[in-house]
């Protein structure tokens, strides 16, 4: 026995064993961690067994202390590297969700944008479609007999056989605007004549000799200018709009 605090080599040399049992487990857990438990198992035993003589220096009532210490390390150690692993694979699943809401979102805009598109070109077809089915039913002003005189719903019943079905409308707010469809209408001031205003009138002579008494050679003579100038009664139509004219 060793005299004051110190204990015998066989007693050290006993909890020597069991605190390297002690921290070979913990090193066994460690060594899971980091794929290598046999190693680390190993090595944590073999330190263990390598300072058994130095325990036998230190008093019995701090044993336990430097025991417990060395498996709170342990510990700490353990739980920094689960707290570590924990935040990749949190910053791993936050990257690969914020790449597959942009994914998503850039499909859903495409997605749209070429509904539109679709939306638009089938809309350019079926007026497209009404224009060729409209021209090809719209009649020439020589086809309409010659009347002494016309109300304002014959001359528009008129107007709505020559002039496509898809631009009548446009035709309609110039005529109503330049003559409340008067085809006998006149401008005091230039001197333009009939429903589309024509100055000089006698321009509209070019479709017909009875320009002055007929509607039907009247809007002929105004949608073929229309037409020739602006491309259609409502690019005229637009034009008008913003000068008041055309």
């Amino acid at each position: 026995m060793l005299e004051g605090n110190r204990v015998s080599r066989i007693s050290v040399r006993g909890f020597a064993v069991a605190s390297a049992t002690a921290v070979t487990t913990v090193g066994a857990v460690v060594g899971v961690a980091s794929g290598d438990p046999q190693s680390s198992s190993d090595n944590n035993f073999e330190a263990a067994a390598a300072d058994t003589t130095l325990l036998a220096d230190i008093p019995v009532g701090q044993q336990a202390q430097v025991a417990s210490a060395a498996v709170a390390q342990q510990a700490d150690v353990q739980a920094a590297a689960a707290d570590e692993a924990a935040k990749t694979q949190a910053e791993q699943s936050a990257r690969i969700k914020a790449a597959s809401d942009a994914k998503a979102k850039k499909q859903k805009a495409d997605d749209a944008k070429a509904a539109k598109e679709k939306a638009e070109k089938e809309a350019k077809e079926r007026e497209q479609n009404e224009d060729v089915a409209s021209r090809s039913a719209s009649r020439d002003a020589s086809s309409f007999e010659q009347q002494s005189s016309y109300s304002v719903a014959e001359v528009k019943a008129i107007a709505r056989q020559i002039v496509p079905a898809g631009q009548y409308q446009c035709f309609s707010n110039i005529v109503e605007r330049e003559s409340t469809w008067n085809y006998q209408a006149t401008n005091p001031s230039s001197g333009a004549y009939g429903l589309v205003q024509s100055y000089p009138g006698s321009k509209m002579s070019s479709v017909g000799a009875d320009w002055r008494t007929n509607p039907a050679t009247q809007i002929q003579w105004g949608l073929n200018y229309m037409n020739q100038r602006y491309g259609s009664p409502c690019d005229a139509w637009n034009f008008w709009q913003a000068n008041h004219s055309y």
